[in-house]
């Protein structure tokens, strides 16, 4: 038993907050007096700040990240008998948007290195029901891009990349959400670029299809009261694209701390032995430039280590501890446990851990230290 337990949160937002407050604060009373909170400069601003960051023409500031995929399925005009290729291994908002519509969710297995689709799977998933390809860019880092957009290509498919966790990550060069016909992006607070409450966005390149996604956030309306299409309320409010706008200034300063601290943790966790031993099992970047949203390790005996850390006071999280095809609500599309292996061994073995901006050395160490603790290393 340790002496001193150290308190590792997996997440830490005061720290960031203390160091951007009088920038937000100022930004905020600013808005707060002129009383225009739906739409308008602010959420404008915002738009073209993140297109640019991403490397394209467009963006439509939305009410969340899950509106996000919602409105880029809604764009596409897919519902009823269409099929959506995506994977299995990812949060609810995924497939659950496809269900949201009428379609169905095709899934394809991870690839057991990146946690991402296993772009080999791909073709033979393809019917003539399918619409579209919803690659995931899991915990920061880009699915095979190049690879899914040929497939696309071949098939004549829409492509709608669920960038939620990877803002500013690349594959190819090419920044998440720019290679597909839609990026979509949250700002939920524990993103890498998070709002003060549900926030996100949609990118693009084709101007008709800004066009159609500004309509959609606005009950389908282009001129007030005339509806030409049947959308939704998805509407970023004024306050949140503020933040954002602020905290995107930041962004690549606090991504580099994140790629930092991945590199602390390599290190640490290669000196106690447990790599060796394959007894957890570390994060490969594959592609260009991982963001790490998440630090996601392969343990053995993962529920048991998850226990013994929070015991220690390391924040530690499962994301996700139960495939989709397995979700309850999904029954009705008929998969079964065994159909995609690889998803459903993960859900057994992945532990994120810390990885803030902000995390101390000292406390990676502790983080390391407790883990192999638990191993008797």
């Amino acid at each position: 038993m340790p002496k001193k337990i150290m308190q590792v949160p997996l997440l830490d937002l005061k720290q960031q907050y203390q160091a951007i407050q009088d920038e937000i604060l100022s930004r905020l009373d600013v808005l707060f007096k002129s009383q225009q909170f739906i739409l308008g400069q602010e959420v404008e601003a915002c738009e073209k700040l993140v297109a640019d960051y991403c490397g394209v023409p467009f963006g439509c500031g939305v009410s969340s990240g899950t509106d996000a995929l919602l409105m880029a399925l809604m764009s596409e005009g897919i519902g009823p008998g269409d099929e959506v290729l995506t994977t299995p291994y990812s949060f609810f908002a995924t497939s659950g948007c496809i269900a949201r519509v009428g379609a169905k969710a095709v899934f394809t297995d991870i690839d057991p290195v990146t946690f991402n689709m296993d772009v080999s799977g791909i073709e033979k998933k393809i019917s003539r029901k399918t619409k579209a390809i919803m690659p995931v860019h899991l915990y920061g880092q880009c699915a095979d891009m190049a690879a899914i957009m040929q497939a696309a290509k071949k098939h004549g498919l829409a492509v709608i990349e669920d960038a939620a966790q990877a803002i500013g990550a690349g594959h190819g060069g090419i920044r998440a959400g720019a290679w597909g016909d839609y990026g979509c992006f949250s700002f939920f607070p524990s993103k890498n670029l998070g709002c003060f409450g549900d926030g996100g966005m949609v990118v693009c390149r084709d101007a008709e299809k800004q066009a159609r996604l500004k309509a959609l956030r606005n009950h389908g309306s282009e001129k007030k009261y005339y509806h030409g299409l049947v959308g939704g309320n998805f509407r970023l409010d004024a306050v949140q694209a503020a933040v954002v706008s602020i905290k995107l200034k930041h962004l690549d300063g606090w991504t580099a701390k994140r790629q930092a601290n991945a590199g602390t943790y390599q290190k640490l966790f290669e000196n106690t032995g447990l790599v060796r031993s394959k007894k957890v099992v570390l994060p490969v970047q594959v592609h260009d430039r991982h963001v790490y949203n998440q630090y996601v390790i392969r343990a053995q005996r993962r529920d048991e280590l998850m226990e013994h850390l929070k015991k220690r006071g390391v924040g530690c999280e499962v994301y996700y501890p139960l495939s989709l095809h397995l979700q309850e609500c999904f029954k009705f599309w008929g998969y079964k446990a065994g159909d995609f292996p690889e998803s459903e061994k993960a859900s057994r073995e992945t532990l994120a851990l810390p990885i803030y901006p902000e995390l101390a050395r000292e406390q990676q160490e502790y983080v390391v230290a407790q883990i192999a603790e638990f191993f008797g290393e």
